[in-house]
């Protein structure tokens, strides 16, 4: 059975998942890694949610505000042995309706080219190519998406 729990960056769960994120993130990003890791700190991240399988946490995801419309979707990750079960769905639904609770209107994301099951993840959960936005304007290894929640 599969539980969702919303909680903060500081819930011990959260931080071992970003912590097998970023190992991860740093083989797949290369030269590029700590570029994107210092737009990824976890200390002030007030809305998290963490799924638990078996009182083991095995996936996550976060947001924070964007700008007084949107919040920005940071540090989706599942654990290899649960992918391929809907969990990081349910993660990022959980995250849009979290998001619309707190009064916001949509969901913005960037993620990396060469993570293609991301890509096609995002695009199955119908979020839409955007110009890279902020700080990844003009990172070419960047793609962004936005989703309307409204």
């Amino acid at each position: 059975m599969i539980k969702l729990v919303r909680t903060n960056s500081k819930h011990q769960g959260f931080i071992d998942l970003v912590d097998l994120l970023n190992a991860y993130l740093k083989v797949v990003d290369g030269d590029d890694h700590d570029f994107y890791h210092q737009f990824n700190s976890i200390d002030m991240l007030n809305h998290v949610v963490v799924a638990y399988v078996n009182q083991e946490p095995v996936a996550c995801g976060a947001f924070k505000p964007y700008d007084s419309n949107t919040t920005e979707i940071k540090r989706m990750f599942t654990k290899t042995d649960a992918r391929g079960k809907g969990i990081a769905s349910l993660i990022l639904k959980e995250l849009e309706t979290w998001s619309k609770e707190e009064g916001y209107q949509s969901c913005v994301l960037e993620t990396g080219k060469e993570q293609i099951d991301a890509v096609s993840f995002y695009k199955k959960l119908n979020y839409k190519v955007i110009p890279n936005y902020g700080q990844y304007k003009d990172i070419e290894n960047s793609i962004c998406f936005k989703k309307n929640l409204v």
